[in-house]
């Protein structure tokens, strides 16, 4: 399947579904943080309308989240 492309509005949404929270922005740079059984995973994402599709595809395998699981979320 392939990535889509989207605006970081959408993306954010969908990860926050996921169970991630923001935690800061500076500039055009969004941090998220999520709490596992073992560790914090940590992404950020660029506040651009729209994310590149390969930028995406690098957020979504940081998160390790498939294309469609992040689908669903949308």
């Amino acid at each position: 399947m392939k990535v889509p492309s989207l605006s970081y509005v959408r993306v954010i949404r969908a990860l926050q579904r996921d169970g991630w929270t923001v935690v800061r922005q500076r500039g055009s740079h969004i941090r998220l943080h999520k709490r596992t059984e073992h560790e914090v995973l940590k992404i950020t994402v660029p506040a651009h309308k729209p994310i590149k599709r390969s930028t995406l595809a690098h957020i979504l395998k940081q998160a390790r989240l498939d294309v469609e699981t992040f689908i669903n979320l949308l």
